[in-house]
């Protein structure tokens, strides 16, 4: 009897698993199985269709996809992550889907629609080995695109995969890997999908019995996370997505593995009076052992020495060289005022918490001109002020918003001439130009914050802003995805400007993948579903293109494209890409307004 001949092929195998899923099911089981289908439905699904790929099995959380090409392969998982949030959030609703991603080429043995073999095991294998958000592949995938995509991979080093009688050669990527960051080695690493130094720093507990208190443990956590983040050689997550944490009992490793991240601060202040306590610990985030720990009981006019030394400590047990220029600015305190400080605090709470409107707007700002009156050359107040007032001018909020962009860039102003080094100050002065359509002046501004700061996820985010209006798309893309990884939380603002760079580069399905994950996120955002609206008329999806702008008008009636879009300096041709998708759709027919410089 002739024996049963095995059907093989060369595939590259496609293996994606969702992080942290039993977390998000103990959490909430119907929002995060609803959460799941519409990440297959509107990322996952078309992203592989669109990459001329087949899903052949979905295994609970976990999905395997094959494809014909190795480019097609890579590509897809990078729409998929770009798509994404890095950081998944157990309290967020709706729960949010990130996945990791394993890629391999090999052989596969083909069994009616099913497939297996080493090709897939492989895959398989590598799939946890990725970051949060990120994808790993072998080395024979990582020579087969060459230099045709457009992210570098890191080396990962030689691993050893059960059931595999080899060693492989592992590569990976992550949204927030820039490309000098993708030249380095393994072999100054040990990690590599995780910076060397590197540290989240969680919001200190309030344990003052006074909730409203908060402002002041958070305030003191923030000024940390500041001071750290001007060091050039640590790598430190931003505020909004370590105060994520905020309130919840999460193991410090799950944190690291969540943040990417090798150490992690906590710890607690407790304000009585005049006095105040802190407790600080440092923990190993991969074995969760204790790095450095201490406690201070002191007045309350010693905070700021408390925060100096709090910051020295940290940098020592990460054993981070400093600059001379970075020793100076750790011993530099802008004001001895506390009653100042504490105006300034308060006021950041409002002007940062989760309600923004036109109350929390003048409360703020009465707060910064008190803490001015207290202290007139404190440059953090000026910068907040500022920062207050460009939000004004976005949301409309005041009598005059349109007066409040010179408040702003006089505030500005007056924050660098009384400290240069103040970097918030600068990135307001970056948003002034930037309304002031002064592409230069925001750039050259912009450029010193992040001298300044370069762990500012902000400032990233506008120098992406401003590589997009300046008609420089490809060089927005890494940048943005810089701000994503420095700070995950805010990534539902930062998927939008990544919408546009991919829109403005012509490769509008993976804009409309990223501008559908932001509206996913952000129900009720009108400027996204237009741009989505323009990617899908370039795509021909004009039905749905339709759909999407039926929504925005439901959402603000009084919605106007060439106004909101008006008051952004576009290039004229990129102004044109944008209106010419939406002409495509039938949803606009004037011609594009002149944008250019």
């Amino acid at each position: 009897m002739a024996e049963e001949r095995i059907n093989r092929r060369l595939a590259a195998i496609l293996a994606a698993d969702v992080v942290g899923f039993s977390r998000l099911m103990g959490a909430d089981e119907a929002g995060t199985l609803a959460a799941l289908k519409r990440h297959r439905e509107t990322i996952f699904d078309p992203a592989v269709a669109a990459h001329n790929g087949r899903i052949v099995k979905l295994i609970g959380d976990g999905v395997i996809a094959e494809f014909g090409s190795v480019v097609d392969a890579v590509n897809c998982a990078l729409s998929v992550q770009r798509s994404s949030i890095t950081a998944p959030d157990q309290s967020a609703s709706p729960p949010i889907i990130v996945l990791r991603i394993g890629i391999n080429l090999g052989d596969v043995i083909i069994e009616g629609d099913d497939i297996y073999g080493d090709g897939v095991n492989i895959a398989a294998r590598l799939e946890p080995l990725a970051e949060t958000g990120g994808i790993c592949i072998s080395s024979i995938v990582n020579e087969s695109i060459g230099n045709r995509i457009d992210v570098r991979f890191q080396d990962g080093g030689e691993i050893s995969v059960k059931n595999i009688d080899r060693p492989i050669r592992i590569w990976k990527w992550h949204p927030g890997i820039t490309p000098a960051t993708a030249r380095r080695s393994i072999a100054a690493n040990p990690e590599p999908n995780v910076a060397t130094a590197s540290i989240a720093f969680l919001p200190f507990t309030n344990m003052s019995g006074d909730p409203e208190q908060e402002y002041f443990s958070d305030g003191i956590s923030e000024d940390i996370i500041t001071d750290l983040s001007k060091i050039a050689g640590l790598t430190v997550i931003a505020r909004n997505s370590s105060f994520t944490y905020k309130g919840r009992s999460v193991d410090v490793r799950t944190i690291g593995r969540d943040l990417g991240v090798r150490s992690v601060l906590e710890g607690s202040i407790r304000r009585a009076g005049k006095r105040v306590r802190i407790t600080a610990q440092l923990t190993d985030a991969a074995t969760g052992g204790h790095l450095w720990a201490d406690r201070y009981d002191r007045e309350l006019t010693d905070i700021f020495e408390v925060q100096d030394d709090v910051t020295r400590r940290i940098v020592d047990a990460l054993k981070v060289t400093l600059s001379p220029a970075e020793k100076a600015g750790l011993a530099d305190s802008e004001t001895s005022n506390i009653d100042a400080y504490d105006c300034v605090l308060r006021g950041r709470e409002l002007l940062l918490g989760k309600t923004k409107n036109r109350e929390t707007f003048e409360q703020s700002t009465k707060l910064f001109m008190r803490a001015l009156e207290l202290d007139p050359n404190y440059s953090q107040a000026y910068a907040s002020l500022g920062f207050a007032y460009i939000f004004d001018y976005q949301n409309r909020w005041s009598d005059d918003p349109d007066s409040s962009l010179r408040l702003a860039k006089h505030n500005s102003e007056q924050a660098v001439e009384k400290d240069p080094n103040e970097p918030r100050a600068r990135c307001v002065a970056a948003l002034v130009a930037i309304f002031e359509k002064d592409l230069d002046q925001a750039k050259a501004a912009i450029d010193v914050a992040l001298s300044l700061n370069p762990n500012f996820a902000l400032a990233y985010n506008i120098l992406g802003n401003i590589h997009n209006l300046s008609g420089q798309p490809l060089k927005a893309i890494p940048v943005i995805e810089r701000a994503m990884r420095l700070d995950p939380a805010s990534n539902p603002q930062q998927l939008h400007f990544l919408g546009m760079a991919y829109l403005l580069a012509r490769k509008y399905e993976t804009a409309a993948a990223l501008l559908r994950q932001r509206i996913l996120l952000v129900p009720e955002t009108d400027f996204s579903r237009a741009v989505l609206a323009s990617a899908l008329g370039h795509l021909g999806e004009v039905d749905e293109a339709g759909r999407i702008w039926r929504e925005l008008k439901e959402i603000n009636p009084k919605y106007s494209f060439r106004e909101h879009f008006g008051r952004q300096p576009f290039r004229q041709e990129d102004a044109e890409r944008v209106t010419e998708g939406l002409a495509k759709a039938g949803l606009l027919s004037e011609p594009a307004k002149d944008n250019a410089q």
